[in-house]
């Protein structure tokens, strides 16, 4: 199994070491991303959703847990390349910082790094090297009926309110409605805070909307309209496979 090694220099959000019993691979979390380019967290999670979304970042999709001295966040972790991506769009100051963070944690990476110093070990770490991918490949095995049974499932609804999505993806409603918000599907707004679907989520064909007219208004027979947030077939499946990754 991956596991995140403890934190190898004193940032509180630092960034971390990938790693089963003998590979290591370094990445970035979104947190300390947007601390080196002094933006928003949830403004860098929106970017890398959108990057994830368009099929152009590597890294895992999961996400983890952070503390934050107050209450939890979710965070990515990013390999090198897609850190890049994620900020092209920054300050040459800002992406300065960002190169020169990596050239760091490279440094640090090369000393923790122990090459095999015999026959038998480098026999060892190929064996063990294996085991993982073979373990991964069980993993996609396992993982693939249940995507393609959410799929089939989400095309058989069609568009759902929030409340039998979260049926659906067995999550309860309040949870799932907070979470999407985290993750920028749902924004609240007026003095009502009445829920609606990001326009992005909507580009993308992952949401949509269903007006629904409200009774006249008896004294100026004026008729208003209410938006409810729908979520597609096909955002339906993006949000169950989110979820999944996210256990």
């Amino acid at each position: 199994m991956h596991t995140i090694s403890p934190p190898i220099n004193s940032r509180a959000d630092s960034s971390v070491l990938l790693h089963s019993p003998n590979l290591t691979r370094q990445v970035m979390s979104s947190r300390e991303i947007a601390e080196l380019v002094e933006a928003r967290h949830n403004d860098v999670i929106s970017t890398i959703e959108r990057l994830f979304s368009k099929g152009l970042l590597r890294s895992a999709r999961k996400t983890r847990r952070e503390a934050t001295g107050g209450r939890p966040i979710d965070v990515y972790d990013l390999i090198e390349r897609d850190t890049h991506l994620v900020v092209s769009g920054y300050s040459d100051e800002h992406r300065a910082r960002v190169i020169d963070r990596w050239q760091e944690l490279e440094d640090q990476t090369s000393r923790h790094f122990a090459i095999p110093a015999s026959l038998p070990e480098a026999l060892r770490l190929a064996a063990d090297q294996a085991e993982e991918n073979a373990r991964l490949v069980g993993v996609i095995q396992l993982q693939a009926p249940k995507v393609a049974a959410i799929q089939r499932l989400a095309a058989a609804h069609g568009a759902v309110c929030l409340t039998d999505a979260a049926k659906l993806l067995q999550i309860r409603p309040r949870q799932f409605i907070e979470w999407l918000i985290n993750r920028n599907w749902l924004y609240q707004r007026g003095k009502r805070k009445r829920l609606a679907a990001d326009q992005e989520r909507i580009d993308q064909g992952l949401m949509t909307h269903k007006f629904t007219e409200l009774k006249a208004n008896e004294l100026t027979g004026e008729v208003k309209a209410v938006a409810q947030p729908l979520v597609t077939p096909k955002g339906l499946a993006r949000l169950a496979e989110m979820l999944q990754e996210a256990l």
